[in-house]
């Protein structure tokens, strides 16, 4: 009988699934991962463990998964036979426990070249589509952009299948990598980086200007095979104009020669003119390899021996902050420039002060630097101390704007305050600015609003409320946009100019405020001034405001620049008051104060909530000693800690759907 997970355990793993979901973003669509692959791989491979061992968990799971959802800027397609992942071992002993169990020894051993997968399709020997990998199931159209570059060749020579799709990876030469970080404005962090971002181009003429590469080393749909091993299939690659990476690959028929070739590969990694961060070990033989298949989403036949983070020891020249699109500040690690696994680092990420004082880090030190998976170089150690070193003391005002820097309870980061007009987080407040629950403003998305930002159009929220006025006909000549979509936007935009409070709360930003709280704040105080001038005892008297949240709100309105912010914002929106809601007096659960955390499978939180007011509940964002009722879904954090420490009734979706049906 399969073991049923409790509620702790379905919690990590929807945490898991979360925080992979974001890093798959970040890394596939983006081009930007935020998290190194030492990181990622052992969220992944925890998520796995769990999926493993709670099979009801694996549906949807990683277990699934592969890449991230197509992004809206390409048009996506189904590829036409899956573009899988590889599944990655780490050790020795994990590539035995693979290789031990397959029915033929040969296998055939590639490097793994840490650049952007592609599929190219050809129909009579004509490239006809390219696509990104994408989600696995659906890639993005970048067929013109791989048409510029020069190893995919548009018509294929020699002997070729009818119907071929080819796929490899798109990378970029270190020595074309640096001739582009000193040729561009842009600065990019490592080689893949580049790579990705410039083959996802919209503009395919920006793609062509970068010096990208491709190999070649496996198939999707295919009429017809001629070739019986990965070896041959590497010489009909290469005879129909692909270049591949034969020149390492190598043969072996057990764990020794497979052993002896990863450390000769470590060995001379340096020396390779590209990144790679493994080896990919595969069945040589292909009637095997379809034999044995695949999982849900990576073959049976193939691995990705992957290889360590590559260390070495600098000098830390100094200590710099910036500041994210969310607010938060952020250490970066000014390095003495030094060669790395054959790629040159010179800054590295500290992650937040209390790694600053976990380390001991000093500026002047000798440090242990480690490029964890190739992509965000880290510091992980102090070497040699320097003499006399004063302790870094991190800023209490913002280093672009000046506003002041605030540290949540219980939290590591700091973040500046002044969300409405700090240049640094602009996008980021101006993305939850125009949200659904915000202002609600259609054709304002992401890449609208850095287009926008970028050329000087929007600083500050009010910006957007004369942004049609003041560049209506530059947005028209702008690629994408035309007459109707500017209309459009125009109209969005004035529709939105009339506000509920409770929205236009939430809009704003303030730190701690989402949308149940927002509501609570206008049904207290009614009105945009009120709220304002309110202190912070009488914040606190309100149910669902902590002391936390209450100092939060202060302070946010007290900030000069935010303040100014939201005065020149008032010039051209009206915010409507607030009309107290009745409370339900004779339902199942009136009186009671009901805290929701976490992600319900059957209900979304608005939906939860309007259930729970309708019984006559009281829903409160935070936990406290006045709390009834925590109703915890898959990731509950902290709320669910603090309900168990004060002894408070949790309630499971299925406890919460038996009081529904009157059974509680």
């Amino acid at each position: 009988m399969a073991k049923v997970p409790d509620l702790f355990i379905r919690a990590e793993h929807a945490e898991l699934l979360k925080k992979l979901a974001e890093w798959d973003i970040a890394y596939h669509q983006n081009d930007a991962p935020v998290v190194d692959d030492a990181t990622y791989d052992a969220a992944k491979h925890r998520a796995l463990d769990i999926e493993r061992e709670y099979p009801e968990l694996a549906a949807g799971g990683v277990s699934t998964r592969v890449g991230a959802a197509v992004s809206n800027s390409f048009n996506a397609y189904t590829h036409s036979v899956p573009m899988l992942s590889i599944s990655d071992v780490f050790s020795e002993s994990e590539v035995a426990d693979w290789y031990n169990k397959l029915a033929d020894p040969n296998v055939f051993i590639e490097l793994k070249v840490d650049g952007v997968s592609y599929s190219a399709r050809y129909e009579h020997g004509r490239l006809v589509r390219g696509l990104t990998r994408g989600s696995g199931v659906q890639g993005e159209d970048i067929t013109e952009n791989l048409k510029t570059i020069p190893d995919i060749p548009h018509t294929l020579t020699g002997d070729f299948p009818d119907v071929i799709e080819i796929r490899g990876e798109v990378y970029m030469l270190r020595s074309d990598f640096f001739a582009l970080n000193a040729e561009s404005d842009k600065t990019f962090a490592n080689p893949r980086n580049a790579a990705a971002g410039s083959l996802r181009q919209l503009n395919p003429a920006v793609t062509a200007s970068r010096r990208l590469s491709a190999f070649a080393y496996t198939y999707g749909e295919l009429s017809k095979r001629t070739w019986a091993t990965q070896a041959e299939y590497f010489d009909r690659l290469e005879s129909w104009g692909f270049k591949t990476t034969r020149r390492w690959a190598h043969h072996a028929v057990n764990m020794a020669q497979i052993q002896n070739v990863y450390n000769e590969i470590m060995r001379i990694r340096p020396d390779i003119p590209f990144d790679i961060d493994g080896l990919v070990i595969k069945v040589d033989n292909v009637d095997i390899q379809e034999r044995m298949g695949a999982r849900a989403n990576s073959p049976r036949w193939e691995v990705a021996y992957k290889f360590p983070a590559a260390r070495a020891i600098t000098t830390l020249n100094d200590i710099t902050v910036q500041v994210g699109r969310t607010g938060v500040l952020t250490p970066v690690a000014e390095l003495e420039p030094i060669n790395i696994g054959g790629v040159v680092v010179s800054r590295a990420t500290l992650h937040n002060a209390d790694e600053i004082a976990r380390l001991g880090v000093h500026i002047g030190d000798r440090v242990v630097v480690q490029r964890a998976g190739d992509v965000i170089p880290q510091i992980v150690d102090v070497a040699e101390t320097a003499e006399n070193a004063p302790e870094f003391v991190f800023p209490t005002t913002c280093p672009v704007c000046g506003a002041p820097v605030a540290q949540d309870t219980g939290m590591v980061a700091r973040r500046c305050i002044n969300t409405l007009s700090c240049p640094a987080q602009r996008i980021g407040a101006l993305e939850h600015f125009v949200s659904r629950h915000g202002f609600d403003i259609d054709g304002l998305g992401t890449r609208q609003l850095e287009l926008f930002v970028s050329r000087g159009w929007i600083e500050t929220p009010a910006d957007i409320f004369t942004l049609i006025e003041r560049h209506g006909p530059d947005i028209k000549n702008l690629d994408g946009f035309g007459d109707k979509s500017v209309s459009n936007l125009d109209a969005s935009i004035e529709r939105s100019r009339n506000i509920d409070l409770h929205r236009f709360l939430f809009a704003i930003g303030i730190p701690e405020i989402g949308q149940v709280t927002a509501k609570i704040l206008a049904r207290a105080f009614g009105s945009l001034a009120a709220v304002r001038s309110a202190p912070e005892w009488k914040l606190t008297q309100i149910d669902g405001i902590g002391d936390v949240m209450a100092a939060e709100i202060v302070s946010f309105f007290a900030d000069e620049h935010t303040a100014a912010a939201l005065d020149k914002l008032l010039e051209y929106v009206n915010v409507h008051d607030a009309t107290p809601a009745a409370p339900v007096a004779d339902g199942p659960l009136a009186g009671k104060r009901v805290v929701l955390t976490g992600t319900l499978m059957n209900y979304t939180r608005d939906a939860a909530k309007e259930i729970l007011e309708q019984m006559g509940a009281r829903v409160s964002s935070s936990v406290s000693a006045k709390t009834d009722i925590v109703l915890a879904g898959a990731d509950a954090g902290s709320k669910l800690t603090r309900a168990n420490e004060l002894g408070i009734t949790i309630w499971t979706e299925g406890d919460f759907e038996n009081a529904i049906a009157g059974n509680q």
